[in-house]
């Protein structure tokens, strides 16, 4: 007579976990509680962006069309590099220590603990981009035709798109300075190719090809649509839902190859 043996918790296959609401804003409330123990951080994320602002505006003191010109550009960048930089090295710090592995050995899965983080960290996002699109258009003085909301709008996506990048990165970092040193292979670059120190048709052909599939290139031609136009243009739509576009596919991106610990 011959047996079967039932299959042990071991060799069963383990299912993907459905994203959550619960979990998943769970998760973005133990986020946000250890934020509010970690006031540096909250000051980089929230104050950095809008002491850049002040300190560009005063380097071109004397020829305010300038800051008008680039202002409306670094207004998204400045919130993309510090989300990318709190964010990468946040979610680092939670696998080093060991959190992440007792996290995921219980009833969360990999992506409602990555949208429970962009869910927090968007939270913060949306008081920073509006501190400093306000401090920009009614302190400093940054002159654009559009709407100020559509500024605001930008602003929160580069934000978003910041702390997407910031997620996804932190899985191939061993070490909070990994984490750091990723800068300059996935801000940098974005940076020089984006169209905010020269028109992106007058590079060389190579290198404009690279910008065009490059989402902060889209986030700058967002922010020049709200500086040189009154109303909302196909453009300015577009350029928009590349960006959004650019955030939600990195997220998935990093709910992919999210690990459970450091190597």
């Amino acid at each position: 007579m011959t047996t079967t043996t039932a299959p042990t918790a071991a060799t069963t296959p383990t299912a993907p976990r459905a994203l959550s609401v619960a979990r998943t804003t769970a998760t973005a409330g133990r986020v946000l509680r250890q934020l509010r123990h970690d006031p540096r951080t909250i000051a980089l994320m929230l104050l950095v962006p809008c002491l850049m602002l002040v300190l560009l505006r005063y380097v071109f003191d004397g020829s305010p069309r300038t800051f008008d010109n680039i202002g409306a550009s670094l207004l998204g960048i400045f919130p993309l590099i510090t989300m990318f930089l709190v964010t990468s090295i946040a979610t680092l710090r939670e696998r080093t220590s060991g959190t992440l592995e007792r996290l995921l050995a219980m009833p969360l899965g990999k992506g409602d603990l990555i949208a429970g983080y962009a869910l927090a960290f968007g939270a913060l996002a949306i008081i920073q981009s509006a501190l400093a699109t306000g401090l920009a258009l009614w302190l400093l003085g940054l002159d654009v035709t559009g709407s100020p909301w559509l500024l605001l709008l930008v602003a929160l996506l580069d934000a978003l798109l910041g702390t997407a990048l910031g997620l996804f990165v932190s899985a191939f970092a061993a070490s909070e300075f990994q984490a750091v040193q990723f800068m300059p292979a996935v801000i940098f670059p974005q940076l020089l190719l984006c169209g905010l120190f020269t028109p992106r048709p007058d590079m060389h052909p190579a290198l404009e090809a690279i910008s065009d599939v490059l989402p902060m290139s889209y986030a700058v031609d967002a922010m020049n649509e709200v500086l040189r136009h009154t109303d909302v243009t196909t453009t300015f739509v577009r350029d928009v839902l590349i960006v959004a576009g650019c955030a939600l596919l990195v997220l998935g991106l990093g709910a992919a190859t999210l690990r459970r610990r450091t190597a």
